[in-house]
């Protein structure tokens, strides 16, 4: 009896243990039923309709042969050939002959030869293969087509049509959802009036932009733009470059880390390391800044602005904090254009034949003249020359005569305490090879010079007279002439102090002096 209620005792407990199994693991069944429930089922191949079935179950039990007009259906895709081979089990189908997939009212993508895995919803199409998606046609030889994701790649070089423009690359993948194509390897973008070439680009075919990231030309009838980076609207035609950008209009070169232009008005916008360059006038501009315009031909360039002329013997650079240049039509004659520079505050040119500072000045190509205006100051070898304006006449990328109105003044050091100075109304002085040879004051002239003799000072003259003539050599003066009256007087060179040898307005800017190029952007105040 003891044994049996020992038994019975086992069972119990038996039972209660395996009560409690059931308990502890019950959530974990449900949510591996939960989990069986939930998980998505695969949709079958669905044949539509045919001609004829057969089945060859020594070649395969699972495959059934359709032929005549055969459509079927996976998911939102319909496909149509002459013939398909259908293998329900694994879910696949072939198709051969006029094969035509249809996927939402826009995409059909043809071949000779379609081979489809439902399972993956990816189609290898193959032989006289074409795309075509709304106004988009791709021609190729093979596609691999990811029917869920609505994407086609290509590697066997394809040719694309998208309204007016016809695409050529080695390699492609067409984003269907995005209208989006992604070239890579001999890229060829052939529109109505430019061709694009490129390594790596991707375009949208509804607003026919290009984006490209690799080394690219677009050559068109009126530019030629090449950059590695940035985007080309061939609808706009406007374009944002970076890069090594390059503009070329068949006006200006423009260069820097970034470029926008717009084609058909002719308007950019240039910033960081930016360069202009006229052909024509043999001149460029560089800066970190500018706007410009086609027609009429015009830039402003701000940010380090630099103006460099190059010509036979010497090039000149002129800086300002502004640098704005336009094409001028002559009123007495309108089939005449040139170009007119300006720079303003703080304005200042430097050559090694001549330098000079101004609050603001003008060049005009037209007649070759410098215009200063606001505290000129033009320094020519070891002369100062000042006046309240100043013209600087130039033929052939030479100075040519300078004139001074209003307060000239001529200044050149003797030593630390005695200078040379020749001041009048007005001035005139002439150049041979960008050398100061003469100068010619008129108009209330006076005088302070002092006479040398090897190294040693003899003499000092002041005078007075209407007019005054000096020749110059090697920036020195050799000979002064006075006429009209002149009234003056030769002293020993210690018979005055120093400031007691000094003409009313006098003022030596030698610290204002550029001393090479680079010494422009010194601003004015500073020390050299």
């Amino acid at each position: 009896m003891a044994e049996i209620k020992g038994i019975l005792l086992s069972v119990t407990q038996l039972r209660s243990w395996l009560a409690m199994i059931l308990i502890l693991n019950t959530p974990l069944l449900f949510h591996q039923l939960d989990a069986q429930e939930a998980a998505p089922q695969q949709r079958k191949i669905e044949i539509l309709s045919f001609g004829r079935m057969g089945k060859n179950d020594l070649v395969d039990p699972d495959l059934i042969i359709f032929t005549g007009n055969v459509r079927i259906r996976h998911n939102e895709a319909i496909l149509s050939c002459d013939s398909a081979y259908h293998y329900d089990k694994k879910n696949q189908v072939s198709a051969y002959g006029n094969v035509h997939i249809e996927q939402g009212d826009t995409l059909n993508l043809y071949g000779d030869y379609i081979f489809y895995d439902g399972n993956t919803e990816k189609a290898f199409v193959k032989g006289n293969v074409r795309l075509v998606d709304k106004e988009t046609t791709l021609l190729t030889d093979v596609i691999n087509y990811n029917v869920n994701d609505r994407i086609a790649f290509y590697d066997s070089m394809g040719r694309i049509f998208n309204g007016d423009d016809e695409l050529v690359s080695e390699k492609g993948v067409y984003y269907s959802n995005d209208r989006l194509f992604h070239f890579s390897r001999s890229i060829t973008i052939t529109g109505p009036d430019y061709v694009i070439t490129a390594d790596t680009m991707n375009y949208n075919t509804e607003t026919e932009v290009v984006f490209f990231t690799g080394p690219t030309n677009i050559d068109g009838d009126s530019i030629r733009i090449f950059a590695h980076r940035g985007w080309y609207d061939t609808r706009n035609k406007t374009s944002r470059i970076w890069d090594n950008a390059l503009v070329d209009n068949f006006s200006q070169i423009i260069e820097g880390d970034t470029l926008y232009y717009e084609e058909v008005s002719g308007f950019g916008e240039a910033t960081g390391r930016i360069c202009i360059t006229d052909t024509a006038n043999n001149s460029r501009v560089t800066g970190n800044h500018a706007l410009y315009t086609k027609e009429p031909e015009s830039f402003i360039v701000t940010d380090s602005a630099l103006y460099v002329m190059e010509g036979d013997r010497d090039t000149l650079y002129m800086h300002a904090d502004t640098l704005w240049a336009v094409t001028v039509t002559c009123k007495a004659d309108t089939s005449i254009n040139y170009r007119l520079v300006r720079a303003y505050y703080g304005a200042r040119i430097f050559s090694f034949d001549f330098q000079s500072s101004a609050d603001s000045l003008s060049y005009s190509f037209r007649d070759s003249t410098i215009r200063l205006y606001g505290n000129p100051v033009i320094w020519s070898e070891e002369n100062q020359l000042t006046a309240d304006s100043m013209l600087l006449f130039t033929e052939n990328s030479k100075m040519d005569r300078m004139e001074l109105y209003d307060g000239a003044f001529v200044i050149s050091q003797v030593d630390s305490l005695r200078f040379n100075q020749i001041k009048g109304r007005s001035l005139t002085g002439y150049f041979e090879e960008n050398k100061l040879r003469k100068v010619v004051v008129e108009g209330n002239g006076e005088s302070i010079y002092f006479l040398i003799e090897g190294d040693e000072l003899v003499g000092v003259n002041y005078s007075k007279s209407s007019t005054i003539e000096i020749l110059v050599d090697e920036g020195r003066i050799q000979e002064v002439t006075e006429y009209g009256d002149p009234d003056g007087v030769l002293d020993p060179p210690l018979a005055k102090i120093p400031e007691e040898m000094i003409l009313p307005g006098f003022r030596w800017l030698i610290q204002l002096r550029p001393v090479n190029k680079n010494d422009l952007f010194r601003k004015n105040g500073e020390g050299p």
